[in-house]
């Protein structure tokens, strides 16, 4: 079915999509992933996005019900050059057009996918509306000229659980609040396992996963948690989850955050990480294009090795803005050279803008997740040694 893809500058692009009529709008950008396109099609990061896939040929190998980042679909349109209607993997339950359709979500291709990454390069993220019904250009540009742009919006309200849960061997067991009081008593192993309240900003799947992995137990919370809740759960460490859209406007967790530095450590990953920069007094800018994909450059200051990354943000904490705030920056991304890790100096706090859980991506900063249960351990022994309780 033929369609037509409109760049709020007035770039025009020819297209059709194979999953039926519609439309659709969002900030247009591009991943330089070759798989894991269930992964990001799942990824709540990309809410308010369309994707572009630079590698040509997508569809390939399905989709099933074990490679998902969330409980549905998260970008708003999914844009290929090809698209590969007969899948062959021994996984495969069902083809990614009957995948997008289900979920009511426009798969477009016969696109020129090159032309569209580097127009993205030179010119920057911005604003586009797809549409199979709509095929005059002048009225698909002005209408990606109202589309309300990335900065300013408050995106983790859309993506957030409104219930807490458990993560227990992969999955979510939702939390009754008329049964269930969020306070010490909600950790089921507490003894046998540290105990970490998860923020959920938009949390992956596999971030979960490898919480889990590293011996924590789970209770993920809603985005806006208090800090009077924590500290009534009382955990051994506390995390922070990637998410979607501008960091700056998150003000209620920036000031949750901020008010428990000190209190137990914390890990941040993606929008995390820059609330965790904006919480200690930092500032965040918006980037060109981004960086999206499993093959971004970052060097690890701490110990000289350069780790192969799995990426996905428009938004980064400014480097100038952590001088004389107690920080030692530990990463930072070799291409451009802006923040990719930094740990504070005096409280057990450390956070990275890439995504150590891969999913997908490679597995070179898998180790983070080891530290952060070392600073766990350690802080706790700390804690029972000075009140005489056993750790």
């Amino acid at each position: 079915m033929k369609a037509l893809l409109a760049l709020e500058d007035g770039r025009i692009f020819s297209c059709r999509s194979f999953t039926g009529p519609g439309e659709s709008w969002g900030e247009i950008v591009f991943n330089t992933s070759m798989t894991g396109y269930q992964e990001i099609l799942t990824d709540p990061s990309y809410r308010g996005q369309m994707v572009t896939m630079t590698y040509p040929l997508v569809g390939s190998y399905g989709v099933n019900p074990e490679d998902i980042e969330s409980d549905r679909i998260q970008v708003s349109a999914f844009l290929m050059r090809e698209y590969q209607k007969f899948p062959s993997n021994f996984r495969s339950t069902s083809t990614l057009a009957d995948y997008l359709k289900q979920h009511e979500i426009l798969g477009i291709e016969d696109l020129d996918t090159r032309a569209i990454t580097r127009h993205i390069r030179n010119t920057g993220a911005m604003r586009a509306f797809v549409s199979t019904e709509d095929l005059d250009p002048s009225s698909l540009v002005k209408r990606a000229n109202e589309i309300p742009g990335m900065e300013g919006q408050d995106l983790t309200k859309a993506v957030t659980t409104k219930v807490p849960y458990y993560w227990i061997n992969g999955t979510p067991e939702f939390i009754e609040p008329e049964i269930l009081t969020l306070d010490s008593n909600i950790f089921r192993c507490r003894g046998e396992k540290k105990c970490v309240v998860a923020f959920d900003f938009g949390i992956k799947y596999n971030i979960l996963r490898c919480l889990e992995s590293a011996g924590f137990e789970v209770v993920v919370v809603p985005s806006s948690t208090t800090v009077d809740t924590i500290k009534e759960m009382s955990p051994d460490g506390i995390f922070l989850s990637n998410g979607p859209g501008d960091p700056e406007p998150v003000t209620d967790a920036i000031e949750t955050i901020r008010s428990l530095f000190g209190y137990r450590p914390i890990f941040g990953i993606c929008l995390g990480h820059q609330l965790m920069g904006l919480a200690l007094g930092g500032t965040t800018f918006k980037l060109k294009f981004g960086h999206r994909g499993g093959n971004q450059p970052v060097k690890n200051l701490l110990t000289g090795r350069i780790e192969i990354t799995s990426q996905n943000h428009g938004f980064v904490v400014d480097l100038d803005s952590l001088k004389g705030k107690d920080i030692e920056i530990t990463h930072v991304n070799l291409n451009d050279n802006t923040v990719e890790g930094f740990r504070h100096l005096k409280y057990p706090a450390f956070a990275v803008q890439y995504h150590p859980e891969a999913s997908p991506g490679p597995h070179d900063a898998g180790y983070l997740f080891d530290e952060f249960k070392k600073m766990v351990s350690d802080h706790r022994h700390r804690i029972c040694t000075r009140s005489g309780q056993p750790a």
